[in-house]
C-alpha cells in the first residue's frame, strides 16, 4: 500500500443490476512514433555497410555527386558497358580520330541530354524517345556539317562514324533514362561524365594504336589545330607494329584497356575491406 495521498482515485461504475463496480483508472501511456530506418541502415547489427567496412556513411549530396560522375570511370559507357565499341574499335587508329570522334560524342550528349532534362515536365511519356532521336540527329547533322565546313579532311577521314552518333546507344541510354527522370544540374553534371568518359576511352585507345602501331603521337593533328599545331607531333624511335593499325590491335588494345581498368577498381575495395573499423 501507498502513500494515501499517492493512491489513484478509485472509478465507481453503476450498472443496471443495482452492483457497483469498481475499477482504478489506467496510467496514460506514452507513445513514441520512430521513423522507420532506411534499409541500409539495418544491415550488419544496425550499422550501414560503408561503416562496418570502416567508411563513414555519406550524405544524399555526396552520393547523388557519386552517382552523377559514376559514367567518368567507374560505369564508363565503353569501358564498363562495352558500349559504343564500333567507332571506338574503327576510329582510333590514331589519337587526333579518336579525340575528334569524342569532342563531337560529347557535345551532342551533353546538349541533348540537357534539353531533355528541361523538357521532361511537359511531356508525355509516349514522345519522349521519338523527341530524343529528333534532337539527336538535328544535333548530329550540325556537328557533321559544322566538321564538313572548317575541318574537311578530317570530316572525310572519319568518314560515316560522326552521322552514326544518332544511333549509339550509349548517349540515346543516358538521353532517355537519366534526363527523363532527374533534375537539371544533375543530368548536366552525368551528360558530362558520359562524354568526357567516352572521349577518354576513344582518346586512350587511339593513342596506344598510334604509338605501338605507327611509332608517333599526335600525327595529323593539323587536321584539328591547324598548321600552327604540327610541332606537336613526336615521332618515336621505332617504326611500330602493323597488326595494331589493323582491327585485330583494336581488339588487342581493348583487352588491355578493360584489364587495366578491372585491375585499378578491384584495388579499391580490397583496401576498403583491409581498413581498421571505425569507432562507434
Amino acid at each position: 500500500m501507498g502513500h494515501p495521498s499517492r493512491r489513484r482515485p478509485v472509478r465507481r461504475d453503476h450498472r443496471r443490476d443495482g452492483h457497483v463496480a469498481c475499477r482504478r483508472p489506467r496510467r496514460a501511456r506514452h507513445v513514441v512514433i520512430l521513423r522507420a530506418a532506411p534499409r541500409r541502415a539495418l544491415c550488419s547489427g544496425g550499422r550501414s555497410r560503408r561503416s562496418s567496412r570502416g567508411e563513414r556513411p555519406m550524405n544524399p549530396t555526396t552520393e547523388s555527386w557519386r552517382a552523377a560522375t559514376a559514367p567518368l570511370w567507374r560505369n564508363n559507357m565503353a569501358l564498363g558497358q562495352l558500349i559504343g565499341l564500333c567507332p571506338l574499335l574503327a576510329v582510333t587508329t590514331t589519337l587526333v580520330g579518336g579525340l575528334a570522334l569524342g569532342l563531337a560524342s560529347a557535345a551532342v550528349v551533353l546538349v541533348t541530354s540537357t534539353t531533355m532534362a528541361l523538357l521532361r515536365s511537359v511531356l508525355v511519356p509516349f514522345a519522349r524517345l521519338p523527341l530524343t532521336l529528333l534532337i539527336l540527329a538535328a544535333l548530329v547533322t550540325a556537328v557533321d556539317l559544322f566538321s564538313q565546313a572548317l575541318f574537311y579532311d578530317l570530316h572525310e577521314s572519319l568518314g560515316i562514324f560522326v552521322p552514326l552518333i544518332v544511333v549509339n546507344t550509349g548517349l540515346l541510354a543516358h538521353a532517355e533514362n537519366v534526363a527523363s527522370r532527374r533534375g537539371v544540374a544533375f543530368t548536366f553534371v552525368s551528360a558530362l561524365a558520359t562524354g568526357l568518359g567516352f572521349l577518354f576511352a576513344l582518346a586512350t585507345l587511339g593513342a596506344l594504336r598510334e604509338i605501338f602501331g605507327s611509332g608517333t603521337l599526335f600525327a595529323g593533328v593539323e587536321l584539328l589545330g591547324g598548321d600552327g599545331a604540327r610541332a606537336l607531333t613526336l615521332t618515336l624511335p621505332f617504326d611500330g607494329m602493323l597488326v595494331a593499325t589493323l582491327p585485330p590491335g583494336a581488339f588487342f588494345g581493348m583487352a588491355l584497356l578493360l584489364a587495366l581498368r578491372n585491375r585499378l577498381t578491384a584495388i579499391r575495395p580490397a583496401e576498403t575491406a583491409s581498413a581498421p573499423e571505425a569507432p562507434r
